[in-house]
């Protein structure tokens, strides 16, 4: 049975792909020629072609409230690294199967492939009852003895009971709210219904927006998402990848159960390679497209030509971010292999809270106050700016107020006099500025900071990598090294050159490739490049941004005096608080209770520096209200006054 080509697409189960179709009918002649995106590609009657993916080419919106109010509406087209923050609104059309569901939705293995659902109705199951609107998940879809199940499950009592539903399971099936915040990204990649618009609500659109803001001025309301889809298609014999657009006014039919194999080149992409298992590997392979944007020296990796595949395999990277006052800050990924040297930087300090988590037994925190603090108790100290202290630790001590003696939490550090020292006591809420004292001349190679040192950490190239062409890195004008990332990579060379490799990463970096043999020996040695990886601000926060989004970091200390006796998880031991706090999921060796606490209650303008919490979640809701995080030492500290520290 003919069917347009929209037809087919919409009825398209992407879990079955590739599907191969046959041109049957349309406005294009025989032999005719069709261009799309610079593509040309024959539709003649009788054709072939081989449907290897659907992908969303653009994004088209529509205001809500233009649509209710009755006034015109004017759709816009929304680019797809528009970096505005969404919540989504649930669908209230129902699903009426569990196929509907699973032919529409994507289910994938982490936290944004497991949709929410409840049922209108209890469903009777042989060991358990889901009842009227409870919610489960939708986990995975598995063939169970011959039969197509969906993997759910249901929470009861902070327990997860697991259960199967079949495909065939018919009902009235309810998307549930959804309280995370989105990227346009992760929307479009795994929110949009196949075949549905997507209502969400802007929640915040990033102040770094250079382009023209599509919304009206102050707007913050809902939208209507329409995607517009584009398909990627291979032709027969030929290797050449074709995009079209399912508009395309011409009838198919689908002869997927009776074409030819080998009709077609086997085409990979940089995902599909890293499927493979470890013992396909070393494969020869042609690369079809190349990755966009991203070059690697002598372009072993553009279109045509020839790599060796060596192997896949999980490697670590640094995350760190430019130390300024101005946005935008550029953000990379530093491999252990740089050569480069370091200088240490020092540290911006908000709280004396902060001093506590930031000490070491490594070695003493040395501070300078650049915010003047005046004690309302006479055992504790005040503070000038200039004041320089030792940070020791943190205690109880009594105080004296109105109604008697009260033990407070107060963190022991020595002031330095000029000749001398002065035992003092802050208290832990003390709130100004505190900038830390680097008596550390020493040069060090990114290992050795790793290991030495708590992460993050602030520092300067002192010596760049003279093994590079171009050091990126060097003309910073300072880094915050944040977390250790490990990440997947492929090892790949030039075939004309296979001892020298090059690690590709699969997430960031998409290529297409047709494989040509495996490679029956392996190199018997081969050096490893690395290069410094400049990262966008959207692939930065996928990378920092928490397994629960609606995690917020934990407050601020009191900005008035909190006594011991008081119900706080202010004054619990900085070590658990260190085990409570949530961790970025590919995060390693990271303390993040040694970044700045953000208040529940609002974002605090001065976060800075080394104690800078660098969830790109958090920093787009403080942009909420016109606040920005300074990291630039040189903006708010006297250096002469560190210059004196230093020298004393």
């Amino acid at each position: 049975m003919a069917l347009s080509l929209d037809e087919f697409i919409h009825s398209l189960d992407l879990r079955t792909l590739p599907r191969v179709l046959e041109i049957q009918s349309g406005i294009y002649l025989e032999g005719s020629v069709y261009e799309m995106f610079g593509n040309e590609c024959c539709l003649s009657t009788g054709e072939v072609i081989k449907i290897i993916g659907l992908k969303i080419k653009k994004i088209i919106a529509e205001i809500c409230e233009h649509r209710e109010s009755g006034q015109s509406s004017r759709s816009f087209e929304l680019p797809m690294n528009f970096p505005g923050l969404f919540k989504i609104v649930a669908d209230k059309t129902p699903y009426l199967t569990m196929e509907e569901i699973i032919r529409t939705i994507h289910i994938g293995p982490g936290r944004l492939g497991h949709p929410y659902f409840y049922h209108q109705k209890d469903i009777q199951l042989e060991n358990i009852i889901i009842k009227q609107g409870e919610h489960f998940t939708l986990n995975a879809v598995e063939e169970i003895n011959g039969e197509m199940m969906v993997n759910c499950g249901v929470n009861r009592n902070h327990q997860n009971h697991s259960f199967t539903l079949p495909l065939s399971q018919e009902g009235h099936f309810f998307e549930c709210e959804d309280e995370h915040i989105y990227t346009l990204k992760e929307i479009v990649e795994w929110k949009i219904p196949k075949n549905r618009a997507r209502t969400v609500k802007l929640t915040d659109v990033s102040k770094k927006w250079d382009s023209t803001n599509p919304f009206p001025k102050g707007f913050y309301g809902s939208l209507i998402l329409k995607p517009v889809y584009e398909i990627q298609g291979v032709m027969k014999f030929q290797k050449d990848i074709v995009h079209l657009l399912p508009s395309l006014d011409v009838e198919v039919k689908d002869i997927t159960d009776r074409y030819e194999a080998n009709w077609f080149l086997q085409l990979l992409s940089t995902e599909d390679l890293f499927e493979m298992t470890s013992k396909e590997f070393p494969v020869v392979a042609e690369v079809i497209e190349g990755p966009e944007g991203k070059k690697l020296p002598g372009n072993i990796l553009q279109s045509g030509k020839t790599i060796v595949i060596h192997k896949k395999y999980q490697a670590s990277r640094i995350l760190a971010s430019e130390i300024r006052s101005n946005f935008p800050k550029r953000h990379f990924l530093i491999p252990m292999s740089y050569k480069g040297k370091f200088k240490r930087r020092p540290r911006e300090f908000p709280t004396a809270y902060d001093l506590e988590i930031a000490k070491s037994e490594k070695e003493p925190l040395h501070v300078v106050a650049t915010k003047a603090f005046h004690s309302p108790y006479d055992e504790l100290s005040s503070i000038s700016v200039g004041d320089q202290f030792v940070v020791h630790h943190s205690q109880s001590t009594e105080v004296l107020c109105k109604k008697g003696k009260k033990a407070l939490k107060v963190l022991a550090c020595e002031k330095i006099l000029r000749k001398s020292y002065e035992a003092t006591l802050l208290p832990l809420y003390t709130e100004g500025g505190f900038v830390e004292v680097i008596h550390d001349k020493k040069q060090y190679q990114i290992s050795e900071l790793c290991t030495q040192f708590r992460l993050p950490f602030n520092v300067k190239v002192s010596v760049r990598d003279l093994s590079i062409e171009e050091d990126t890195l060097a003309a910073t004008p300072g880094l915050q090294l944040e977390e250790d990332i490990t990440d997947s990579y492929l090892l790949v060379s030039d075939f004309s050159n296979p001892s020298e490799c090059w690690e590709i990463p699969i997430s960031r970096l998409n290529m297409t490739v047709h494989l040509v043999s495996n490679l029956l020996r392996e190199t018997e040695s081969f050096s490893v490049r690395t290069l410094v990886e400049e990262i966008s601000e959207e692939q930065y926060y996928m990378m920092r941004r928490y397994e629960s989004s609606f995690l917020l970091p934990p407050p601020l200390p009191p900005k008035h005096p909190l006594l011991v006796e008081a119900k706080s998880t202010l004054l619990t031991q900085p070590e658990q608080r260190r085990a409570d706090l949530p961790k970025s999921p590919k995060s390693h060796h990271v303390d993040m209770a040694k970044k700045p606490h953000s208040s529940q209650a609002g974002p605090n303008p001065k976060e800075a520096g080394g104690c800078q919490n660098n969830s790109a979640y958090v920093d787009r809701e403080r942009s909420k209200s016109g606040t920005t995080a300074t990291a630039d030492t040189n903006v708010t500290t006297d250096m002469s006054v560190i210059s004196y520290a230093a020298s004393g």
